[in-house]
């Protein structure tokens, strides 16, 4: 079962994507980071540093986002992933 990206983040705006299935995690960060507003952001927490994820980010959104790291480890990483314009999914 897919989750819901809205039941993802919570009221801290932390997503912790740990528990999910690698073959689905990756889009359901795309898909929560295209639902949010201009400006906004969330922080990806996971069990590994997400490098895959940021160049994908930087291949289909180009100058769209901010990727700040938090926390690097060793075993949790926190990534502020912040929303600079608007972009079609």
């Amino acid at each position: 079962m897919i989750p819901n990206t809205e039941s993802l983040v919570g009221p801290d705006k932390v997503m912790d994507v740990r528990p999910i299935p690698c073959g689905i995690k990756h889009g359901l960060i795309i898909r929560t980071w295209l639902e949010l507003a201009v400006g906004d952001y969330f922080i990806l927490l996971n069990d590994h540093d997400p490098v895959p994820l940021y160049y994908q980010f930087l291949a289909e959104f180009p100058d769209a986002f901010t990727w700040e790291h938090l926390e690097k480890g060793p075993t949790d990483f926190r990534v502020k992933i912040t929303k600079l314009k608007a972009v079609e999914g």
